[in-house]
């Protein structure tokens, strides 16, 4: 018994000590560079698609003039479908055209993505590749440093490390814009390893 877990301590320091290594050396070099030669302009081509306008526009006329109390109450009720087997909100949302459109274009990253959702003018999720833990992102710098700058403002956070995939990401964000005004705001979260992979070596 004693030599069984000897056996799983070892095993369990040989996996440790990789995922030790690529927190210790940081996301991949020269990251910020890659985002702006091969992600942005490859993000604007996604966000240009008439789905994109069309479906913001047509949740801010929904929700045109929503207290922020209703907007407390409708990110509530999504945090409570969570935990339930009825989920109206959530369903609506992740199966309309727009959240179809950005789960193909997740999944056609091949990896690249592993994340993408659109917001409104209030801050509330339009469409998502897949569900998230809350519907409204008003509160976030994700939208705050996007939406309320400008139509053409562009956030990009911090990149963190994923112990549970073993990978570095960040979330870019960009505003979303129509005849030179914000109508909301879109997130990508950038799978740093894999666009180091794709990255030409030499």
């Amino acid at each position: 018994m004693l030599r069984y877990f000897k056996l799983v301590a070892a095993a369990a320091a040989l996996t440790a000590a990789p995922l030790q290594s690529a927190i210790a050396d940081g996301p991949p070099a020269n990251w910020e560079a890659s985002i702006d030669e091969a992600v942005l302009p490859e993000l604007g081509r996604v966000l240009a698609e008439p789905i994109v306008a069309f479906a913001i526009k047509a949740q801010n006329a929904r929700y045109t003039g929503l207290a922020q109390a209703d907007i407390d109450a409708l990110d509530a009720q999504w945090r409570k479908e969570h935990e339930t087997e009825a989920q109206p909100l959530i369903s609506a949302i992740l199966s309309n055209p727009v959240s179809s459109y950005l789960t193909r274009v997740q999944a056609q990253s091949i990896g690249l993505y592993t994340e993408i959702f659109v917001m409104d003018d209030n801050g509330l999720n339009v469409g998502q590749s897949n569900i998230s833990s809350d519907f409204w992102q008003g509160d976030e710098a994700k939208w705050q440093k996007t939406f309320q700058v400008g139509p053409r403002a562009i956030f990009i956070d911090e990149p963190e490390f994923r112990e549970d995939v073993g990978i570095w990401v960040v979330q870019v964000n960009l505003a979303i814009d129509a005849a030179d005004a914000a109508i909301g705001a879109a997130t990508f979260e950038i799978n740093l390893t894999e666009l180091d992979r794709r990255r030409p070596k030499g």
